[in-house]
């Protein structure tokens, strides 16, 4: 398909990058070349940034009434809606994640924008008795906010973040992943065509050098992250300088604990799901596969019959049910992972048969054979160790075993039990005989513990971090 030339959008206009790299992005079912990466300059950095603050201090955006802002908002998500098709196939195409998942996710673009003009709509101001009269907790914008997205659904997480920011009332600017930039400017499109006030939505292109220019500069009061942890660690240290507040999502190892009781054919589809969604790509996938040493061998075989089964190929095509990985880089580190596994020991399981076709395909991988300690590193891909357990208590010590806590997922017929080991899983959600991406209820708050991150995102969450509360009211005398 035909991807227009890659673009910033700053003080309300579209213009081309200043700088562009020697590196390319390709279409990872096919390897062709799509475009290089382009990297804002510091003069543009420092253009838009400018512009974000002169916004917040004479009010541009914060002083638009809360039912114009939600109008405004709704109006974005009319237009990303009438475009959802087209936002689907750049990202399916420029990500490698199936279009019969994209076509779900980016519902997410417009839904994002109803849900944060809902939030406005329910009001910026509570109120508590006080001495005299009313105390009133407010709810303001920090300033100009930053919203940085990873790669795997570009769409989605940008809208969602930059959705709530805007709803807040901060100046936003948008740093996409360089790897999956284009769907970035079909969000900027849809606001461009709303006519949101120059430099209260911004998109800037390029890579870790531009998003540590914007992440460090005191001018930006709020930073929301999605991605890897090297660059969450990165992120929360530019935050700290002013003490600004940072909303990480980061990575995970996540545990599929597989009880003695458990519908083995509902675990094995849920297997499988948790390693080839967003092809393994993705926070909340499959890290680590514990099984109970009494079914570990009935299980394996019924997810080994599926992955034989397993359709891989190009994103675009309606047949497939898993894609390439986004880049070789990619597969290369992960190959490299796999190769540590087997000097230690361990036996790698792979089925899946691969299209013939240079594209970044790579085949589903079950790692047997390797001690637990040495699989508790997140390797962002549709692998998993396997390791069994002979309790429960067992089975919860192993998955708490890793520094990460994002998800988690538990199989077995009786739900009690189930749900008593899910509890005791030090993770931000587990799901039970289940495996999806979407979220048990859309107002449910998605936590990050240890390494996974720093914060909560959600409906309500994610609107509430882009808010500073002040307090006002009338003293005792």
């Amino acid at each position: 398909m035909e991807i227009k030339p890659l673009q910033n959008y700053a003080a309300g206009q579209f213009v081309d990058p200043g700088e562009c790299t020697d590196v390319w992005v390709h279409n990872p079912s096919t390897g062709e070349p799509i475009q290089p990466q382009w990297n804002t300059t510091s003069a543009e950095i420092e253009q838009a940034l400018q512009l974000a603050w002169e916004v917040h201090q004479v009010g541009v955006w914060s002083d638009v009434s809360a039912e114009d802002r939600a109008t405004l908002l709704e109006a974005i998500a009319d237009r990303l809606q009438q475009n959802i098709e087209h936002i689907a196939q750049v990202d399916s195409f420029n990500t490698g994640v199936i279009i019969a998942l994209t076509r779900t996710i980016t519902q997410i673009t417009h839904l994002a924008f109803r849900a944060a003009a809902t939030q406005v709509r329910e009001g910026l101001v509570r109120a508590l008795p006080g001495p005299h009269g009313t105390v009133e907790i407010l709810r303001k914008p920090w300033g100009p906010a930053l919203c940085i997205v990873p790669w795997n659904a570009p769409a989605a997480l940008a809208a969602h973040k930059i959705a709530n920011a805007l709803a807040a009332g901060c100046p936003t600017i948008l740093k996409p992943s360089e790897w999956a930039p284009y769907s970035s400017q079909l969000l900027a499109e849809a606001v461009d065509q709303v006519g949101l006030p120059p430099g209260v939505f911004q998109v800037l292109n390029g890579g870790p050098r531009v998003g540590a220019a914007l992440v460090s500069d005191s001018r930006i009061k709020a930073v929301s992250f999605t991605g890897g942890l090297h660059g969450g660690r990165a992120v929360a240290r530019a935050c700290a300088t002013d003490f600004k507040p940072a909303q990480l999502e980061l990575g995970g190892n996540n545990a599929l604990i597989v009880l003695d009781d458990a519908d083995l054919d509902r675990a094995a589809d849920g297997v499988v799901a948790g390693l080839t969604t967003l092809n393994g790509q993705w926070c909340r996938a499959l890290g680590r596969l514990l099984l109970h040493e009494t079914i570990a061998d009935k299980l394996l075989d019924r997810v080994v019959e599926r992955l034989r089964r397993l359709r891989i190929g190009n994103a675009l095509d309606e047949e497939s049910e898993m894609g390439p990985l986004i880049h070789s880089d990619h597969r290369d580190a992960i190959n490299t992972t796999l190769s540590g596994y087997t000097k230690k020991g361990g036996k790698i399981i792979q089925v899946s048969a691969l299209p013939e076709s240079p594209g970044c395909y790579f085949a589903p991988a079950l790692v047997v054979g390797v001690a637990s300690a040495e699989t508790r590193a997140e390797i962002f891909g549709p692998v998993a160790a396997v390791h069994t357990f002979a309790t429960d208590d067992e089975a919860v010590a192993l998955a708490n075993e890793t520094p990460y806590g994002l998800g988690g997922y538990v199989f077995g017929r009786d739900e009690n039990r189930a749900l008593h080991v899910a509890r005791q899983m030090r993770t931000g959600g587990v799901k039970i005989n289940g495996v999806s991406l979407m979220s048990l209820n859309h107002m449910a708050p998605r936590p990050a513990w240890g390494l996974s991150g720093l914060g909560v995102e959600g409906t309500r969450e994610t609107f509430d971090f882009f808010c500073g509360v002040s307090v006002v009211g009338i003293a005792a005398r």
